[in-house]
């Protein structure tokens, strides 16, 4: 192997583990987005829904889309543009007491596929969430996810969250025998 040979290997070689990397960041930012969004909310040391919001904000960038699409989310959630209105989006929905109350709501992601072009990525996912409300009522939503990924100063951040419902199913009361009021997996 000549020397133009090895440095040509080596660059590819870089290549494909920062592609790697930027797959693995991409990864951990979207399952870190569903984490903060369970209910109740598995991050040790969160006060309150304002501090989870702004941790979920962190994953954002200022320029940031929030938008549900197809005819069942287009009327539910809309479009938020920047960080502002991606925080008003979620005090519309954390912010306000709720009747019944949310109890539980877990994100499943499945069917993964990321493609990264430099410093910009998009991820696709299936996902879905069981409700469980404080009147025993219970539901199952199942969406698709299309997002874009950029990469600001050295960190990867979300740049478009899409998000399209595929079905949401009634449960039946009392499916799930236990459920907790709070969660303490992160706690030291």
């Amino acid at each position: 192997m000549n020397i133009d040979q090895l440095a040509s290997t080596v660059q590819a070689l870089q290549d494909e583990v920062a592609t790697l990397r930027a797959e693995a960041d991409i990864r951990r930012i979207q399952a870190r987005y569903m984490f903060l969004c369970d209910t109740p909310c598995p991050e040790f040391g969160v006060a309150d829904d304002a501090e989870r919001i702004e941790r979920i904000l962190d994953l954002y960038t200022e320029d940031a889309i929030w938008e549900g699409v197809g005819s069942y989310y287009d009327n539910q959630f809309g479009r938020s543009v920047g960080k502002a209105a991606i925080r008003k989006h979620f005090q519309g929905f954390w912010g306000q007491k709720r009747d019944p109350e949310l109890i539980l709501n877990v994100h499943y992601l499945t069917s993964e596929q990321i493609h990264v072009r430099g410093d910009e990525a998009d991820g696709q996912w299936v996902h879905c969430q069981p409700w469980i409300f404080s009147d025993g009522s219970s539901l199952l939503r199942s969406s698709r996810l299309n997002n874009l990924f950029r990469k600001e100063g050295g960190v990867w951040k979300v740049a478009r969250t899409r998000t399209e419902n595929m079905f949401v199913a009634p449960l039946k009361s009392g499916w799930a025998e236990s459920v907790p009021a709070t969660s303490v997996l992160m706690k030291p």
